[in-house]
């Protein structure tokens, strides 16, 4: 699909190319809908091999942000941005308040925090040119590192999972596939790791994945091996698009419930995981807990209000497979539907009234 078909058929606000040749900077940030608030999603950065890519990832990221923040029940909407570079080696402060720059310029419609490729150094940089950031060190007022909190919300998804598959949220014995130990996938294996799960891990970084296996007692296979093993949970905690046509066939599991933003490559994806007998945990349902931690950022951050919150994503996954049963529909289905129908309730409100200066909200 076209860029800007797909742009026109989820529906997307804005989308911002930015160009700093002084400082290397090509970038891109996606507004996909402001109904509910500010658009919040983090920064990624990535050696894109061409431009579309890079647009394309965005654009996802973005629409699923959207949806992960009304599941939630946040007043926030869903953005993105995506740096194109390599962050080992392409990285300086220039460019990250270059950034900054074009995000101010954005007037608060668009809130930015980290994602895979950037880090909370990356947040202070940006911080410097705009006050639209989150995600800072706790010294500097933010919330800090939202990947143990994000764990937490993957946890009790995972258990929620558990129930409507093996009739106990208990973990204890079960084998879980973890695709990624970065961030929230090396959290989230020393969750499982104290409930008597055992890990066959995958990372692109060797070193990350030795370093769980000493830890945790894991099992490490190659990141092409992973979709082969045979396992009761199949975890994707990496880079989104990794559960398609070509992958799914592949495993052996009866639950995919991870931390990654756009696990299924196509929505058809979620029809093929269904057609093997396979739950399907939604990603931004169950990697909510990220964007609950941040959110206390607006109104004063307490981590006993965010960890609250992040609890109940157990009861919001039982409430989405039970409405995929009512409505025969897949969890997938069942989870924008919940979305959607939020979004269009407070859009419905914002227009009841226009006044003389034009439509409120959107």
């Amino acid at each position: 699909m076209k860029l800007w078909e797909y742009m026109v058929r989820y529906d997307y606000e804005q989308l911002v190319l930015c160009h700093d040749s002084g400082v290397g900077l090509r970038a891109a940030i996606a507004i996909h809908d402001t109904t509910l608030g500010p658009a919040l999603g983090g920064v990624r950065m990535w050696p894109y091999t061409s431009e579309e890519d890079a647009l394309m990832d965005v654009l996802r990221l973005a629409r699923g942000m959207t949806y992960k923040a009304a599941v939630a029940g946040l007043d926030l909407g869903g953005g993105k941005a995506v740096i194109i570079g390599d962050p080992l080696h392409d990285k300086t402060e220039a460019m990250f308040r270059s950034l900054g720059r074009f995000v101010e310029s954005l007037g608060g419609r668009y809130v930015v925090t980290e994602d895979v490729g950037t880090t909370m150094c990356d947040m202070e940089y940006i911080s410097t040119e705009t006050a639209h950031v989150t995600g800072l060190p706790v010294s500097l007022g933010g919330s800090g590192d939202p990947s143990p909190i994000t764990a937490l919300g993957v946890h009790e998804a995972m258990k929620a999972c558990a129930v409507e598959a093996f009739d106990s949220d208990s973990l204890k014995g079960k084998t879980v596939a973890l695709q990624g130990v970065g961030k929230v996938g090396s959290y989230l294996a020393e969750l499982l790791h104290k409930d008597g799960v055992k890990l066959i891990v995958a990372d692109m970084d060797g070193d990350r994945a030795q370093r769980v296996k000493k830890k945790f007692d894991a099992e490490v296979v190659s990141v092409q091996d992973i979709y082969d093993v045979e396992c009761d949970i199949f975890s994707p905690c990496a880079l989104g698009a990794t559960l398609n046509h070509q992958t799914i066939p592949r495993l052996h599991c009866r639950i995919v419930c991870g931390g990654a933003n756009n696990q299924l490559e196509e929505e058809e994806d979620s029809f093929r995981l269904e057609r093997k007998r396979i739950l399907y945990a939604p990603d931004y349902v169950v990697n909510g807990g990220g964007i609950i931690n941040l959110a206390q950022e607006f109104t004063g951050y307490r981590e006993d209000v965010a960890r609250d919150r992040t609890l109940a994503i157990y009861q919001t996954m039982q409430r989405v497979f039970a409405r995929a049963k009512k409505e025969r529909v897949t969890p997938a289905q069942a989870a924008d539907r919940t979305a959607e129908e939020r979004i269009q309730s407070v859009r419905q409100v914002r227009n009841l009234y226009r006044g003389s200066e034009g439509p409120t909200g959107r």
